[in-house]
């Protein structure tokens, strides 16, 4: 398995993660109160569970999983500055910044198989 599989199926995972705890936690709704985007909370859901999808497709279909990792890693930098206006922690960021350099990890090995 290379490397590039295994953060594909880490953030993927983590994704599905993100996406079931919304449903089922409410603070993940709450976060969304809290950055006072509420109204967006559902598409953002949407958004990371098709970035999660199509970074598995992209396993066998590289033009997917360019898109889908550019897509996440674009998601995440406005998650990031969201975190950033709200003046959030380091701490309470990072894992935001963390998915979005893992994704452009993934982006930039992808684009270099094209």
């Amino acid at each position: 398995m290379t490397l590039l599989t295994l953060c594909v199926l880490f953030s993927s995972i983590a994704f599905y993660a993100y996406v079931i705890s919304y449903f089922i936690s409410p603070h993940m709704k709450n976060e969304f109160k809290r950055f006072n985007l509420e109204k967006l909370g559902l598409l953002t859901i949407i958004l990371e569970f098709i970035g999660a999808t199509g970074l598995l497709i992209g396993l066998h279909y590289n033009l997917i999983l360019i898109v889908a990792s550019l897509g996440i890693t674009l998601l995440m930098l406005c998650g990031v500055l969201v975190r950033i206006k709200l003046k959030d922690s380091i701490w309470v960021s990072l894992p935001a910044l963390f998915f979005m350099l893992l994704n452009l990890y993934i982006f930039l090995v992808a684009i270099n198989y094209l």
